[in-house]
């Protein structure tokens, strides 16, 4: 049963917990229950750390994030995703890069962050009280790995943020005070990113040992993060050294498709999830934009980008065309004319184009005559509808990416050795399921380079790498100039408007490059 394997992350079970709004405000107090508990006598029992620890991953599960905003703006922004002409106007605005610091996901995207960040600081700063619990009411193992949870979804957040923002407020305390705090330089975020995941790493489980749970944070997804951390900012041997650590441990998953599908989450490729069960509750879910409190256990991106729902977005036709001839992926990431409709009871064919007048009773149109809708991360395989609610993870690390970010090292570091840059995106090529032909060794690294940019597109089309991507390797300037991104200005996003006027510390000569 699916639900045995997720994390209860209800933020009622956490009793009481200092939760700070954005970086500053003075509205930043939120005490659940103070009769009854405070933070200077909370960390007693293992239950009450688990609450603690608990709460820190509800974050994810906020509309400024992984319910509903996140899948928008990288969609749309990397240009994998266009927008149906009833996507709505803040949405839009990703696609074509006109948003400014008024922008409210933006706003609940940073806020949603630095609330799940100082819901780890709870954890985190209460470190020696954690410590003295008597070993009898929990062992010395399960301490060092709850605070090696709450470390790892600390840089998870903030690593969230430094990408998007660059410098941002530098928060390792409960604030004490109504004063808000200044921007750091993006240096030293990325400096606590790298030493949060070096100290928890000892502590986590593996992913192998008897006592992990499904669903939480292990070594390897620690391991992993922290290579990406490195390969963003271009230390490639570092990335390369965390990435061997893991190299082996995971395995692609045969079926390409098993990795979107909601019965064969946490599979051998998975690494780390971002974790939604609608059996445990949707009822907050549009009342939560970034506080994680209540019960907001479902994803809204099958909806958003259901064929035979919203249909918000369409697959970007430069994407469509990035596939090679009988690359399975293709069709297992979108649905195109002559498909059967898996989750219909009449097992109807899929097409697209503009319908006729009578459609035969055998038949279904994709609206709005589009070439390819989304498959991947839908739940047509086996139902009619989204019915607004859906129970799939995301996959934030599998082992693919793994893989793949190992072929960018040894591609771009000193020296590499671009035959094994090959054979890593060869694995990628050879799962089961895909099988295209092998790239032959003995390339250039101008050519290996290439055909890893190729590799990563069609392989994580849809899950919000491509933005990144382009970043990381300088190309987002070329490769979205249609889209309207300017050198120099989109890189990041802006300061929200609203951190601004609520935070003392951080003032307009603070706000990014052209905002």
């Amino acid at each position: 049963m699916k639900t045995t394997n997720k994390i209860i992350l209800s933020f009622f079970s956490l009793c009481t917990i200092l939760v700070i709004v954005s970086a500053c405000s003075e509205k930043d107090l939120e005490l659940a229950d103070p009769g009854k508990l405070s933070p200077d006598n909370f960390y007693s029992t293992e239950p009450q750390v688990q609450s603690a620890v608990n709460a820190i991953y509800s974050n994810f599960q906020t509309i400024g994030l992984f319910v509903r905003a996140y899948f928008f703006q990288m969609d749309l922004m990397g240009g994998d995703a266009a927008g149906n002409p009833q996507l709505e106007a803040d949405k839009v605005q990703y696609r074509n890069f006109s948003f400014d610091s008024s922008h409210g996901n933006i706003s609940d995207y940073w806020e949603s962050c630095f609330r799940g960040i100082n819901k780890a600081n709870f954890v985190i700063v209460n470190e020696d009280k954690i410590n003295s619990i008597n070993v009898d009411l929990l062992s010395d193992v399960k301490k060092a790995e709850y605070l090696g949870e709450a470390r790892f979804l600390r840089a998870l957040y903030y690593y969230l943020l430094v990408i998007r923002f660059g410098d941002v407020p530098l928060i390792t305390e409960i604030p004490k005070t109504p004063e808000g705090f200044p921007i750091s330089p993006k240096e030293d975020i990325y400096n606590l990113i790298i030493s949060d995941l070096q100290a928890a790493v000892p502590g986590l489980y593996s992913k192998d040992q008897e006592e992990y749970e499904l669903g939480r944070a292990n070594k390897e997804a620690a391991t992993a993060l922290l290579g990406k951390v490195y390969l963003t900012l271009k230390q490639y041997d570092l990335a390369l050294a965390e990435f061997n650590k893991i190299y082996g441990k995971y395995a692609l998953e045969p079926n390409y498709f098993d990795n979107f599908k909601d019965e064969t989450e946490h599979g051998v490729e998975s690494i780390f999830e971002i974790e939604f069960d609608t059996a445990l509750g949707t009822s907050a879910l549009w009342n939560s934009s970034v506080s994680g409190a209540g019960q907001n256990e479902s994803t809204l991106r099958g909806q958003e980008y259901g064929w035979n729902d919203w249909f918000n977005t369409y697959p970007d036709d430069d994407l469509l065309a990035e596939y090679e001839p009988g690359d399975s992926r293709y069709d297992d990431t979108f649905y195109t004319d002559g498909d059967i409709f898996e989750g219909d009871p009449a097992q109807r064919t899929i097409r697209t184009g503009v319908p006729p007048a009578t459609v035969p009773a055998t038949e279904i149109y994709i609206s709005l005559a589009r070439q390819s809708a989304w498959r991947k991360y839908q739940n047509y395989y086996k139902r009619l509808n989204e019915n607004t609610n859906s129970s799939i993870n995301f996959k934030y690390i599998r082992y693919a990416d793994v893989l793949l970010m190992m072929a960018e090292c040894e591609n771009k570091r000193p020296g590499g050795d671009q035959d094994a840059a090959i054979g890593y995106i060869n694995e990628v090529r050879q799962r089961p399921s895909v099988m295209l032909p092998e790239l032959p060794l003995g390339q250039s690294p101008e050519n290996v380079f290439n055909a890893l940019v190729h590799e990563r597109r069609v392989e994580f089309a849809g899950e919000q790498s491509r933005f990144n991507d382009l970043l990381r390797w300088d190309m987002a300037g070329t490769e979205l100039s249609g889209q309207g991104f300017k050198t120099g200005i989109h890189e990041l996003w802006p300061i929200p408007q609203r951190e601004i006027s609520n935070n003392d510390a951080i003032t307009d000569d603070d706000q990014n490059p052209g905002y």
